[in-house]
């Protein structure tokens, strides 16, 4: 158990878990096409028990963000999630990248991923995150959409600089945004401030091939203003055997698989440090506060576009 969770001036942050294959990773979309991945070998049942039984040891709750594919194929895994207390968020629904839809295309994945979340999880879904965080600048509709179709969050906008995703100009705390069709929270991945940039220090790939020191010190400096910081990782980072795919480039292989035998003991070492929480027990919190604060502040509220 998190002893420092039991403090009631504790920062709690959201550890999230994007539920995925190891071949549904967009770098892996030149190798893998979507037409082969019925005959890959699904690794996904294996991975996310190890997953619950890191969270048991800790008594830690946590939000995973899921693909519709996913839950149609392994619907008593959502149910699992929803019945050990963990929240149950969309991932869309097959893993295509905002940049790779149109308004329609993505009104659709996040409609019925969240219907058939929902289903499964007996509960609702309120939060959104999109496959390679690719709402970038130029699609700023998607958020519109989410608002339309019922979502109460997102986290997407990773407010970094980086070739393929990244919203520079996104807020690095949680933050509200107004949106021409109303309001939604913004969950932004952790980034870690230097020499005026924000560096990605979310998760991810980061936090397997990199010192540990990073994230650590990331959490650390959003907890020194109260401010949670949001992480992210995927149940494949958790799986040194999984398959190795044939034919990938070498920054790929890398990318993918260097600090897989890492990831769980520096989850250990973060759980062990941090409190954390769901995200959607996070915006409550977040929410009650601000009336203490004066209430939504305009000058403080974004709106991208």
């Amino acid at each position: 158990m998190n002893s420092r969770s039991s403090s009631p001036t504790r920062v709690h942050h959201h550890l999230t878990v994007d539920v995925e294959e190891y071949f549904h990773v967009s770098a892996m979309e030149p190798y893998v096409p979507r037409s082969r991945w019925p005959s890959m070998e699904s690794r996904l049942e294996a991975e996310m028990d190890v997953l619950f039984g890191l969270f048991d040891d800790f008594g830690v709750k946590v939000t995973f963000f899921v693909l519709g594919i996913v839950a149609r194929d392994h619907p008593s895994l959502v149910r699992r999630l929803a019945r050990e207390g963990h929240e149950v968020a969309s991932h869309g629904w097959d893993h295509r990248r905002v940049t790779h839809l149109d308004p329609s295309a993505f009104r659709l994945q996040v409609r019925e991923s969240r219907a058939l979340l929902e289903d499964l999880a007996g509960e609702a879904v309120l939060g959104f995150r999109a496959p390679s965080f690719s709402i970038v600048p130029g699609r700023e509709w998607a958020l519109d959409i989410l608002v339309e179709e019922g979502y109460r969050y997102d986290s997407s906008l990773y407010p970094v600089r980086r070739p393929g995703y990244g919203y520079p100009a996104g807020p690095r705390h949680l933050d509200a945004l107004i949106r021409p069709a109303g309001p939604l929270v913004e969950v932004p991945p952790a980034t870690l401030r230097f020499l005026g940039m924000n560096l990605p220090a979310g998760g991810g790939g980061g936090l397997r091939q990199l010192p540990l020191l990073l994230t650590r010190q990331a959490v650390a400096d959003l907890e020194a203003v109260g401010q949670p910081a949001t992480l992210y990782l995927h149940p494949w980072e958790l799986d040194p055997g999984q398959p190795r795919v044939k034919g990938l480039g070498y920054l790929t292989r890398l990318r993918h698989y260097r600090g897989l035998d890492r990831m769980e003991g520096h989850l250990r070492s973060l759980l062990s440090e941090f409190a954390f929480r769901p995200i959607r027990d996070g915006i409550d919190a977040w929410e009650r506060a601000r009336p203490a604060a004066g209430g939504l502040d305009p000058a403080s509220t974004r709106s991208p576009d």
